[in-house]
């Protein structure tokens, strides 16, 4: 028996568990802005459930995202301490990818999008399932006109809406059972913007501003 863990923090919190390639259980903690405060009880309850510690887990599957910068980096951050850990492998696959695996009866074309805030979406094209090219940032309006599936905000109703069967949300026990399924990501995640916060480049003054004199 080979248990196999998977973290994606792209979006939600999403823990999943396959056994033998097969899709176990799943939690999903539906805040994007709690990935610190959450993973880690959401990977600990799910254990649990099983009556398994991760230091039984196999190999571990991490989402790359696209994403928000903060949010991606705590699941694999998570996910390679893990593996590291427990001597265990840990693969990398586009987070996008694992929802279009999971529309079994889809068209010929279609797109994964998923809120990438600042009025933009992230999204890749794929094609008889496979995807084609690397993901992208952009305007929903801009975006080829193909049937969507994934985590369409809600304020993007007018230009953007799931095709009828079309996955809504990444499922992470699909990510544990089928990554081996999908191609490998790079090291490197799937960032595609700068992080919100950044280091200034400027040197501020500790010293009093002296008023001049008159």
């Amino acid at each position: 028996m080979s248990w196999t863990l998977a973290i994606d923090t792209s979006h939600h919190v999403a823990v999943g568990l396959a056994r033998d390639d097969q899709p176990v259980d799943r939690v999903v903690v539906e805040d994007t802005r709690a990935h610190g405060e959450a993973l880690a009880p959401a990977v600990r309850d799910l254990c649990a459930r099983h009556g398994i510690r991760v230091a039984d887990v196999a190999e571990f599957a991490v989402g790359m995202g696209p994403g928000p910068f903060t949010g991606l980096r705590v699941g694999i951050v998570a996910a390679t301490t893990f593996a590291h850990v427990g001597g265990a492998p840990v693969h990398r696959v586009c987070s996008l990818d694992v929802i279009a695996a999971q529309w079994t009866d889809a068209p010929e074309e279609f797109l994964v999008v998923s809120d990438a805030r600042r009025k933009e979406v992230y999204w890749a094209r794929y094609a008889d399932g496979v995807r084609v090219g690397e993901p992208q940032v952009g305007h929903p309006a801009d975006l080829p006109d193909l049937p969507v599936a994934g985590p369409v905000p809600t304020g993007f109703a007018a230009e953007l809406s799931a095709a009828n069967g079309a996955p809504t949300a990444l499922d992470p026990a699909v990510l544990a059972a089928r990554w081996a399924d999908m191609a490998e990501a790079p090291t490197e995640p799937y960032y595609l913007r700068a992080a919100d916060a950044t280091v200034s480049t400027t040197r501020k003054s500790a010293l009093p501003r002296l008023r001049p004199r008159r």
